[in-house]
C-alpha cells in the first residue's frame, strides 16, 4: 500500500517544502488539493498543464528524487450545491481534476457527493438526517433527480480519462453511507465511482470503518486515516451535536464558496477530530489497512491531519508514527 499525506494541512509551505516533511515522515504518497472548499496551492500552473506537456513535465519533476509521488487529487467540494457561484464552480473543479489526474497518470480524484437543495428553486442544501416522514422522502427524491444526471455525466467522463471518482462518506452530503454510494451507482450505473473510505466521519456516525470497507468491498478505491474521539459530552448532546459559532467577518474564517464560512467548533464538543491514536488504538489501524489491502493491494491511505491540539507537523508526526506501525504490523 502507499502511505502518504493529503497536503492542506501543508499549504503553508511550498510544495518542494511540503514533499520534505512528507519523506522525512517516512511516508511515501502525497493526494494534492485540486480546488473545491480549498484552492490548488500545490498546483499553480494547473491550467498550463492542462495544455501543455512542458508545463506537465515540470511539474512531475518536482517529485523526482524525492521518494514522494503523487497519491491521488482532492477536490472536496458540494458540486450539487443550489446557489450557482458554489455549485457551479465545484462542479467544475471535478470535472478539471479529473483532466488534471489524466495528463498526471493519476487514477483517483477524492470529491462529495455534493447536496442539492430541498425543492426547486431552493438556494440552500436539505440534509436529510432521518426521514422517517413521507416529506422528507419527497425531498430525497428531489434531490437524486438533480445528481443522477450529474453522476452519470461525470462518470462518462472519469471512463473516459482511465480515472476513478471516490466519494468521501461525509455527513451533509447525499451520499453519506453505504446504502447511499449503492444507490448512486444503481440509479447512475457508474462503473468508475466508488468511495473514499474516510474512517474518521464513520466513527462519529457510529459505524465500524473496517465492517464498511469489507461491506463495500470493491467499491472501496481510496482512503484516509484520520481519527476521532468521542467525548463525555456525547451523552448529554449526542453525536449531532449542533452548538457551533457563526465567525464574524473581522475574524480569522475559512471560505466555502461563495458566501459560506467554516464555523467555529463547540468547546465541549460531543466529539474531536484527533491524531491517529488518540481515538483508536495501532490494533484497529492495523485491522482498518488489512481490510483495505484485501481490497487492493495498491490502495493509496493517506493522513488528514485536523487535530487543533497538535502543530502542523507535530500532528503528522504523531499520525504517521501511529500508521506506520501498524503497517508494519498488518503486513502490508
Amino acid at each position: 500500500m502507499k502511505l502518504g499525506v493529503y497536503n492542506a494541512i501543508l499549504h503553508d509551505r511550498p510544495l518542494p517544502e511540503a514533499l520534505q516533511v512528507i519523506a522525512g515522515l517516512g511516508l511515501t504518497g502525497i493526494e494534492l488539493n485540486s480546488g473545491g472548499f480549498l484552492p490548488p496551492v500545490h498546483i499553480p500552473t494547473f491550467d498550463d498543464i492542462l495544455v501543455s506537456d512542458t508545463a506537465r513535465d515540470d511539474f512531475l519533476g518536482t517529485f523526482e528524487g524525492t521518494g514522494v509521488s503523487l497519491a491521488g487529487l482532492n477536490c472536496n467540494g458540494n458540486p450539487l450545491h443550489p446557489d450557482e457561484a458554489i455549485g457551479d464552480e465545484h462542479a467544475e473543479d471535478v470535472r478539471r481534476s479529473i483532466r488534471l489526474a489524466h495528463r498526471l497518470g493519476e487514477h483517483r480524484v477524492v470529491t462529495m457527493s455534493g447536496l442539492p437543495g430541498g425543492e426547486p428553486g431552493a438556494t440552500r442544501p436539505n440534509w436529510i438526517v432521518n426521514a422517517w416522514n413521507s416529506a422528507a422522502l419527497d425531498v430525497l427524491e428531489h434531490q437524486w433527480s438533480v445528481a443522477v444526471p450529474f453522476w452519470k455525466e461525470i462518470d462518462a467522463l472519469a471512463r473516459d480519462h482511465d480515472v476513478k471518482v471516490a466519494l468521501e462518506l461525509h455527513p451533509q452530503n447525499l451520499v453519506f453511507n453505504p446504502a447511499g454510494i449503492r444507490e448512486l451507482v444503481e440509479r447512475t450505473g457508474a462503473t468508475n465511482v466508488g468511495v473514499e473510505l474516510d474512517a474518521s466521519h464513520l466513527f462519529w456516525q457510529q459505524m465500524d470503518p473496517v465492517a464498511v470497507v469489507r461491506d463495500l468491498g470493491p467499491l472501496v478505491f481510496h482512503a484516509a486515516a484520520k481519527d476521532v474521539r468521542i467525548n463525555p459530552a456525547a451523552a448529554v448532546y449526542g453525536v449531532l451535536d449542533n452548538r457551533f459559532r457563526r465567525l464574524d467577518p473581522s475574524e480569522d474564517r475559512t471560505n466555502l464558496g461563495g458566501d459560506e464560512w467554516v464555523n467555529e467548533w463547540p468547546e465541549d464538543s460531543a466529539w474531536d477530530f484527533v491524531a491517529l491514536g488518540k481515538g483508536h488504538d495501532t490494533a484497529f489501524w492495523a485491522e482498518f489497512l488489512r481490510a483495505l489491502h484485501e481490497v487492493d493491494p495498491d490502495m493509496a491511505c493517506n493522513i488528514e491531519h485536523e487535530d487543533v491540539s497538535l502543530g502542523r507537523v507535530e500532528g503528522l508526526e504523531v499520525a504517521a508514527g501511529v500508521l506506520l506501525e501498524a503497517a508494519e504490523s498488518a503486513g502490508v
